[in-house]
């Protein structure tokens, strides 16, 4: 085993992973260097390394996301075979595995999940009299945000992340983008009830329209000039980094129904670790045998969740009573058992190498939708031929 590795991440995750180097070179000896990036920039230097077939990192961290296009570029080891000598492959919800497996074989070991909370600014709600905690549905949500003032939205809409918002949505209501036989699927009746949910709150004048994770959309954040941010459960690290003077501030509640009774329960996000395939063997053990200790062992990942808000896959971490106490960056309140309450009932979803040309489609006919150019119909039926068209698959 080689006595040094390095790892890529970007943000918050990489700095969770700093949190590792320490206990695990304390308790396994050798080396491991984390390379902080951008989130972008990571993916496009991860991706041309291994295209190139030199260059990559023994390992780097993968976004669910992306898993197919990933594995399908043939630079991804084959990990299947160190998962089940481990005995771990149970130990992870198993709803992380889908997108990380192709042809029987196992490509990546699951990090984190993102079950989805609105985060909210209680202190601002409490301001102009919101009734956050009887919230269910969207229609309850539109008419509390009806309530602030005209420079306060009650939700973003990011012009940049148009389809983040739409699947996290679709996927509540148990959407999929294809079918089983492979039809482009964005145009279903659920598809567009997404659609018509995000027109009618931007046409009700209680949304901002700022790009996520631009300065302008922490400082507004930050300001409390946008009140409500749905997001997965590592929203909260994120915060916690770049707004921290806003401690106590802030709470969570499930995501807003369709309808009363409806699921309050879906996903954005989630990550994983990989190791490039081009890397010497003795190398790939050394990064396997970090990825098992940062990613399979409780302590390792409470710690994460601790610090940084990474909500684990690894299921032997909720039986921590750290998911019981309160976060004192969200006044007290103990999201932890929130979220571990939202996890089991999120319905499953499907990646393909395909998803990259939904993404562009659904972002570039949404921004026309919400500019008021086409209709919810107009939009659902465009991307889904322009998918279609691109990728030479049947509509649904």
């Amino acid at each position: 085993m080689a006595s040094s590795a390095t790892a890529w991440s970007w943000d918050v995750a990489a700095k969770a992973l700093d949190t590792v180097d320490e206990p695990y070179e304390e308790e396994h000896g050798g080396d491991i260097t984390v390379e902080q990036f951008g989130r972008s920039n990571m993916k496009d230097k991860f991706r041309s390394r291994v295209l190139s077939g030199s260059g990559a990192p023994a390992v780097a961290t993968m976004e669910s996301v992306d898993a197919a296009a990933w594995v399908d570029t043939g630079g991804l080891r084959e990990i299947g075979d160190w998962i089940d000598d481990a005995g771990i492959r149970d130990e992870f919800v198993s709803g992380k595995w889908g997108p990380l497996t192709k042809d029987g074989g196992t490509y990546a070991l699951p990090w984190d999940v993102g079950p989805v909370a609105a985060f909210y600014r209680n202190d601002v709600a409490d301001e102009h009299g919101l009734d956050m905690d009887g919230i269910e549905t969207w229609d309850e949500f539109i008419a509390e945000g009806e309530k602030l003032p005209d420079d306060v939205a009650m939700l973003n809409l990011p012009p940049n992340d148009y389809d983040g918002v739409w699947r996290m949505m679709f996927r509540q209501l148990g959407g999929l983008p294809f079918t089983d036989s492979g039809a482009v699927n964005i145009n279903s009746e659920k598809s567009l009830r997404v659609a018509r949910q995000m027109k009618e709150a931007h046409d009700a004048g209680i949304t901002s329209s700022v790009a996520s994770w631009s300065s302008e959309w922490f400082s507004r954040a930050s300001e409390g000039t946008i009140t409500t941010i749905l997001s997965g459960a590592w929203l909260e690290g994120t915060l916690k980094s770049e707004v921290g003077d806003t401690a106590g501030k802030w709470r969570v509640m499930r995501p807003p129904a369709y309808e009363s009774g409806g699921n309050r329960a879906t996903n954005w996000g989630g990550s994983n670790l990989i190791i490039a395939d081009q890397v010497s063997e003795a190398k790939a053990r050394r990064g396997w045998d970090y990825m098992q200790f940062a990613l399979g062992t409780k302590e390792q990942q409470v710690t994460m969740y601790e610090e940084y808000g990474l909500f684990p896959a690894y299921k032997p971490a909720y039986e921590s009573d750290v998911f019981d106490q309160g976060s004192e960056f969200l006044g007290g309140q103990a999201a932890g058992r929130l979220f571990a309450e939202i996890a089991p009932n999120i319905p499953t979803y499907k990646y393909t190498t395909d998803t990259p040309e939904i993404t562009k489609a659904i972002n570039s006919e949404f921004d026309r939708m919400i500019n008021g150019q086409i209709s919810p119909k107009e939009a659902v039926d465009t991307a889904a031929q322009q998918v279609a068209d691109r990728t030479g698959r049947d509509l649904a």
